[in-house]
């Protein structure tokens, strides 16, 4: 009898000889809840895909990167099944995971309801207690077609095959090679429940799902273009436990309560008014003055630097971003052209760095003027589709906090290094230190530039980088056209991770401006010439503090940083004089003089999230004293007033 034919294989990096059929499961020995599928030789795949010989396979564990990918992909198709028994009449789009969750778009007559979702989720319970197998085939281009021939979109899907990169979330449908399908199979039947034209994996049952729940509902665009059909979009979230869900749900409850939209109402700080326009902000007069304490501080840093200010116009001949490129790689995020002086396009500015090549132009310029840094809180307007403005955080006008450095290629490594530095160190003077770093490479298609100066210029950024002590994750092809950048991404509070300063090296822009400094040896030389936004813009920074602080300011950004409250009317006169000391101080302070009862005015000051409030009865005027309450809830009583004030002007001035 002739021996079973052995496979060599790597299981988790120890060689094996296993028979041949052995399933990626089988030599994972996979329960098929903690590891819910196998890495072989790199690609993910299903638990029950058989081995070859040399094959090497990981383990992917249902709370791994991958494995939340997996689970939130398979039950993305759990709603889809679902919604397809309860409205037969509904064609699918796709249903990809996304970040923290996944969604499925459909097409259906009516918007889903509130009492739709239930509905769904409630079915999708009994799909998963069902236990259905995932199970996956490999189909041809016009078998595909014939079994999905009532479904329009996944047929346009099989037409983009090999080339749906412009669809947004087509790969996750259709893969560069032969088309599979996926069936939910019936555990005890073997009927077919559903299927779905998709390239996997899957977990190996829908029982493996631990922990999900449906969101919300949007509108959105097919494929994101608004000449599209619009579709229904369910959004849901899924976790590897009960404990996981329940945690994600309290951070959204938390990001909720911190939204500076939300806040922005409730403290009176800015409003975005329909009449002006979507993402069009106006800052209240406290809005404002957050604003301007932002603005006034990183002034005074940047004057520190070295930083020289100027100020450029909002409008501009098209012939400019001609020039620069911006018209060739920007066009779709800029607003249509005006056209003036006899036809001559005119547009509102994107960026401000062709005109500060601009400045650097005016005149001949020296080594001896290098490193020279422009430095500009320029609004700039950019035509942001409707469906993605959100707030101050995505906004369609708003101000820069632009610099851009020109300098020689030997100064450039020092430059950056300092620059580096130099952002890191402002952003923590406002709050932030949890910092990671991305470097942005290029992208072949989208880019300007030779090789060879592409590499000169991210390999001096990877550098500067490293210096700093913290992670560095690449970003490969993610850099503008133009250059290579640097993107400090810093978290919050709750753990968010927001993008701040971005730094990026630029050859190319001075190339096409023809920019030149006379260099020591009397020669023509081009510089380099760095892109920096420090706070990415000053309305999204402001928005970002708001939602870190969750309204409450650190003493020197609040807008009121004190209010003085009397226990009655008699005592209003010994807080107007401690205001009248503290004003002179340069403290914003107010006294609440009206006719609430104390403990209402002292609720008002805690919504205002006030950081002192000043209290003052008869003894407190009797000791020449003001007891204070701190935005925490606790008291300090009877604080001499000398005292009182000092507390409250090094907590400003120290910016604690």
């Amino acid at each position: 009898m002739s021996a079973q034919p052995e496979l060599h294989i790597t299981v988790a990096g120890t060689e094996r000889a296993v028979a041949a059929g052995t399933t990626a499961g089988q030599a994972l020995e996979a329960d098929g809840r903690k590891v819910v599928a196998a890495k072989v030789n790199g690609e993910l795949r299903d638990l029950y895909r058989e081995l070859a010989d040399g094959d090497a396979v990981e383990p992917v564990e249902i709370g791994s990167e991958d494995g939340r990918a997996i689970l939130r992909h398979s039950t993305a198709h759990i709603l889809a099944q679902a919604v397809q028994e309860l409205f037969p009449e509904a064609k699918l789009g796709i249903g990809p995971p996304v970040e923290n969750g996944f969604y499925y778009d459909f097409d259906v007559a009516e918007p889903f309801t509130p009492a739709d979702l239930k509905a769904i989720e409630k079915k999708m319970q009994e799909i998963i207690k069902q236990g259905q197998r995932f199970q996956r085939r490999e189909v041809s281009d016009d078998g595909a077609r014939a079994e999905l021939a009532t479904e329009p979109y996944k047929l346009e899907l099989i037409g983009l095959k090999g080339g749906a990169s412009d669809a947004e979330g087509a790969s996750v449908e259709v893969g560069a090679g032969g088309l599979t399908v996926y069936d939910n199979i019936h555990p005890r039947t073997g009927e077919l429940c559903w299927k779905d034209l998709c390239r996997g994996p899957h977990l190996p049952t829908t029982k493996v799902v631990p922990a999900f729940k449906l969101m919300r509902t949007a509108a959105a665009y097919w494929r994101g273009k608004e000449t599209n059909p619009q579709l229904q979009r369910i959004y849901g979230t899924a976790w590897e436990t009960k404990d996981a869900l329940k945690e994600y749900l309290a951070f959204l409850e938390e990001a909720e309560k911190r939204d500076h939209r939300k806040l922005g109402a409730e403290l009176d700080l800015f409003s975005i008014p329909d009449e002006i326009g979507s993402g069009l902000a106006v800052f209240h007069p406290k809005g404002g003055v957050v604003r301007r304490e932002m603005e006034d501080y990183s002034r005074k840093r940047h004057e520190e630097a070295g930083y020289e200010f100027v100020y450029t116009p909002h409008a501009t001949k098209g012939r400019l971003f001609e020039k620069s490129g911006h018209l060739d790689w920007y066009a779709d995020g800029m607003y249509p052209p005006m056209q003036l002086d006899g036809g001559i396009d005119y547009y509102l500015k994107p960026m401000n760095c062709p005109m500060h090549n601009l400045i650097f132009d005016a005149r001949g310029r020296s080594y001896r003027e290098l490193p020279l840094r422009l430095f500009e809180f320029g609004t700039v307007y950019r035509y942001e589709k409707s469906g993605v403005v959100h707030g101050l955080t995505r906004a369609r006008g708003f101000t820069q906090d632009d610099a851009h450095i020109y300098c020689t290629k030997e100064q450039m490594a020092d430059e950056l290094d300092s620059l580096l530095t130099f952002v890191l160190d402002l952003l923590r003077d406002y709050g932030l230190n949890d910092f990671y770093l991305e470097l942005s490479t290029k992208d072949p298609e989208k880019s300007i530039g030779s090789d060879e100066v592409w590499a000169e210029a991210t390999e001096t950024l990877r550098q500067a980088a490293e210096k700093q002590g913290l992670e560095l994750v690449m970003d490969p092809g993610g850099a503008a056209f133009y250059g290579p950048k640097i993107s400090v991404q810093a978290r919050d509070a709750i753990g968010r991770t927001w993008q701040m300063s971005t730094i990026q090296v630029d050859f190319n822009l001075p190339e096409r401006f023809d920019l030149e400094y006379t260099a020591a040896d009397g020669t023509r030389q081009r510089p380099v010439m760095i892109h920096r936004a420090l706070f990415g813009s000053i309305e999204r920074f402001f928005a970002v503090l708001l939602e870190h602080y969750a309204g409450a300011f650190p003493a020197w950004l609040a807008p009121v940083q004190a209010v003085g409250i009397p226990i009655a009317a008699e005592h209003v006169p010994h807080l107007d004089e401690v205001a009248r000391r503290l004003r002179a101080e340069g403290i914003r302070v107010e006294v609440d003089a009206g006719d609430d009862r104390m403990q209402k005015k002292i609720r008002n000051a805690q919504k205002q999230k006030v950081p002192f409030m000043l209290l003052a009865g008869d003894d407190d005027v009797s000791k020449g004293a003001v007891s204070f309450r701190y935005r925490d809830g606790s008291q300090n009583n009877g604080v001499p007033i000398d005292e009182a004030v000092r507390e409250i002007v090094e907590a400003v001035r120290d910016r604690k």
